[in-house]
């Protein structure tokens, strides 16, 4: 009886443990990586690409996908997560033994790229408000997309991080919905 009683008490106290928890082991800091995957497009090659992320724990901040060469039947994947060196590395590999993978691409590490997402958010408000969310708007170059006597729905783009302040300042003014597309990515230069 005291055995079992002292499993339960190890299992009840014990945590699970992701990839992510590499970092107590190495000591590596949690990074963010943005990596671009270009693969065949036929069907079944998202949910691989998803599996290998979600079978080892591994987190995906954002996700985009598109056909980009629609004569070779080829789409662009672009990913953010976040991991320890190893665990990057871990990722970037797994990714490129999936068969229907082409290439992978750590836009992160290859040079400087350029990250945009859109944003849609309402936003409902009256008097003082509406006229204050308007010239947030401004500042921050949302367009309205939408307007009723009541709500706006504005659309911005830009990184992440300009769609979140713009979202944290709509917050006490009436944001009731945001839409975001996910982070679509570039590198660079000629290459």
């Amino acid at each position: 009886m005291d055995k079992t009683m002292s499993a339960l008490k190890i299992k009840k106290g014990a945590t699970s443990h992701s990839a992510y928890d590499l970092r107590s082991t190495f000591g590596d800091e949690i990074e963010r990586h943005t990596l671009a995957v270009l693969v065949e497009n036929e069907p079944g090659v998202l949910a691989r690409v998803i599996g290998l992320f979600s079978g080892r724990g591994y987190n995906i901040e954002s996700l985009t996908v598109a056909e980009v060469d629609h004569e070779g039947h080829r789409s662009r994947i672009t990913i953010v997560t976040s991991g320890t060196p190893q665990v990057i590395t871990q990722i970037k590999a797994q990714l490129g033994r999936i068969v229907t993978v082409d290439e992978v691409h750590d836009l992160t590490v290859e040079g400087p790229s350029v990250e945009r997402e859109l944003g849609l958010l309402k936003v409902s408000g009256k008097g003082e408000a509406r006229v204050e969310a308007l010239r947030l708007a401004d500042i921050f170059r949302a367009s309205v997309v939408d307007s009723t006597l009541e709500s706006f729905v504005f659309e911005i783009t830009g990184t992440p991080e300009k769609i979140d302040a713009f979202a944290d300042l709509m917050r006490p003014l009436g944001l009731i919905e945001i839409a975001r597309t996910g982070v679509a990515a570039l590198a660079r230069g000629a290459n």
